[in-house]
């Protein structure tokens, strides 16, 4: 089954009620008392199904993921979602893939990725910021995503960020998301966030101590 061609169809249907659900999370994030000091993990879904806490328990981690988000959501939430971080991992773009035309215009997802980083830049001037490459689907995008990355990294360079690649980690020959990474072809199982966990190990390392010592305060 190729999900990807599902997907294509079905999540235009559903963004009303995804974007209710983010407005709803968002409001959540807002009553929470400020928490500077931390590793903020920014993203879609990918990232709000991910328990940051377990994975990286020698960190103060913070989870900013929202269902559903696009590159044009992180945009507009980064007020929300940017305090005082030591650093930011971004994962974002998957879904712009399939949502409306003007979103999936390769160009502009790249944009508002530029745009993402300075609003972060800006608001966290010392927070080192890691662009994570986008994540393999199934093969139907694969050439998509491949050409996307490759303008990340240009992107993560020319911004002074950290590109973080995934697609060997991740993907496998056909350039899909491993089987055993995933449920449906795109979010992460169990083994698939231990698997991206230990990718960022080694780049999130530095801020273990200070992390640890804002944690214990």
């Amino acid at each position: 089954m190729n999900t990807d061609r599902i997907y294509l169809v079905l999540v235009p249907l559903l963004r009303r009620s995804v974007v209710r659900r983010a407005r709803r999370r968002q409001e959540a994030f807002q009553a929470e008392p400020s928490s500077p000091g931390r590793v903020v993990f920014l993203g879609d879904s990918i990232t709000q199904r991910g328990d940051w806490e377990a994975l990286f328990p020698e960190l103060a981690t913070l989870n900013r993921g929202i269902d559903g988000d696009t590159t044009q959501d992180v945009l507009a939430r980064l007020d929300g979602a940017i305090d005082r971080p030591l650093a930011v991992n971004l994962l974002i773009g998957t879904n712009d893939l399939h949502t409306d035309k003007e979103l999936k215009d390769p160009a502009g997802i790249v944009a508002r990725l530029e745009r993402i980083i300075a609003g972060i830049h800006g608001r966290a001037p010392g927070a080192m910021v890691f662009v994570n490459s986008m994540m393999p689907r199934t093969a139907f995008f694969a050439p998509r995503i491949r050409a996307l990355n490759e303008r990340f990294r240009d992107v993560a360079e020319r911004t002074g960020c950290v590109y973080v690649d995934l697609w060997p980690a991740l993907a496998d020959d056909a350039g899909a998301l491993r089987k055993q990474y995933t449920f449906d072809n795109l979010h992460l199982s169990p083994a698939g966030y231990d698997a991206w966990s230990e990718v960022l190990r080694p780049v999130l390392a530095p801020f273990a101590r200070t992390a640890t010592t804002e944690k214990d305060n």
